[in-house]
């Protein structure tokens, strides 16, 4: 292994995502056996399940017949796919406040490039607990994590101690971490070519790495450069950020439910200094602010104001605030969670900036959703 890869990669997965999202908005579903689907009594598949039904043998990709037969007390339920995007949508912010290295992988997983991260904050582990706890308070969901110098150990790591668990691999316990691992727990190893390295003898990283390149490129073509690479640590691929960013925030969940006005609003322009912060460092204007509230009984909402001329200080978000807040209940119902963001995003460098009227002009948006667990 090249000893030079001083990066921190982190691998985040969520548990079970499907299901225990389906287990978070039905309390009835909780501790029981879950299982995301078909009708099993159809030709169905099942999409995820729940880990009460995994002790029973059920798994993805099984068919839904066979997943009754494994667990006849399993409860089904049919995939939800907006809802679990909405909920995805949110985790993936949560990543954007630590690095804008994020590359998604699917609607529950991510790599993050942590070497340089806007806490600079030095430990990786330090940043993965913070990530997870911000997942747990914002969605209510666990989360599982792989920590270490490239994304291929860091992804294997991640599900060493699910659920809601964290593995940490440093570069130097990187060779012995792969020599015993078996070699079905390598990314990139089906169960075809499982079976076919253990024809030849492979059973771990440990076994693999005997093999020089031609064998393994004679064994397996193209691939054999892959697997001579990875029993040795080795992956140079970069964390490439799937999405350019489309709004940057700040959100708090309150350590207690506040009614006071004056402490709502001082809080929200604390929040707007830190946007307005990361906006500029970005050397970035924005178009839309947003406020966001939740109420003590979880019901969320949003006020939006688009401005025709561009957001770019403190004077012109500082303008906004209160009159989002006239909108809201803010006052008069207990709050628990606030939240400033900005978006409609655009670089300084590149786009003309019109020239301020004496008062910025704008139009204000609603939007609410009452969501009962979150």
């Amino acid at each position: 292994m090249s000893m030079n890869d001083n990066r921190k990669i982190v691998h985040i997965d969520m548990d079970a995502f499907f299901a225990s999202v389906e287990q978070r908005d039905n309390p009835a579903l909780q501790g029981k056996a879950v299982i995301v689907g078909g009708n099993p009594q159809s030709r169905g598949v099942v999409a995820a399940c729940s880990y009460e039904a995994r002790k029973y043998g059920v798994r993805s990709a099984m068919s839904c017949a066979k997943a009754v037969r494994l667990c006849p007390h399993a409860i089904f339920t049919r995939p939800r796919m907006d809802r679990y995007r909405e909920i995805s949508a949110r985790i993936m912010e949560i990543f954007f406040k630590y690095t804008e290295l994020v590359e998604q992988l699917s609607v529950d997983e991510a790599f993050l490039d942590l070497t340089s991260n806007h806490l600079g904050e030095s430990s990786a582990t330090t940043l993965a607990e913070l990530i997870r706890k911000d997942i747990v308070r914002e969605t209510g969901l666990t989360a599982s994590a792989g920590v270490s110098c490239n994304k291929f150990i860091a992804k294997v790591a991640s599900d060493i101690n699910k659920p809601n668990g964290i593995t940490v691999i440093p570069p130097a316990k990187v060779l012995d971490f792969l020599a015993t691992l078996p070699i079905g727990k390598f990314y990139g190893v089906g169960s075809a070519t499982e079976n076919k390295m253990e024809r030849i003898g492979v059973k771990t990283g440990g076994d693999l790495r005997r093999f020089g390149l031609e064998e393994l490129t004679f064994h397996f073509g193209k691939q054999g450069g892959y697997f001579y690479n990875i029993c040795r640590g080795i992956d140079p691929r970069p964390v490439k950020s799937s999405r350019e960013r489309k709004s940057i925030g700040s959100e708090t969940t309150l350590a207690e439910d506040i009614l006071d006005l004056d402490l709502i609003r001082q809080i929200l322009e604390e929040q707007a200094e830190s946007v307005i912060a990361s906006m500029q460092s970005k050397k970035m204007g924005a178009h839309t602010l947003s406020i966001k509230i939740r109420y003590h009984d979880f019901t969320t909402i949003t006020r939006s104001t688009t401005s025709r001329t561009p957001l770019l200080n403190g004077r012109d978000i500082g303008f906004y605030i209160p009159r989002l807040l006239e909108n809201t209940e803010a006052g008069r119902k207990k709050i628990r969670l606030l939240g400033v963001t900005v978006s409609g995003l655009f670089s300084l460098n590149s786009t003309p900036v019109q020239l301020r009227l004496p008062f910025p002009e704008s139009t204000i948006h609603q939007k609410s959703r009452k969501q009962t667990l979150l």
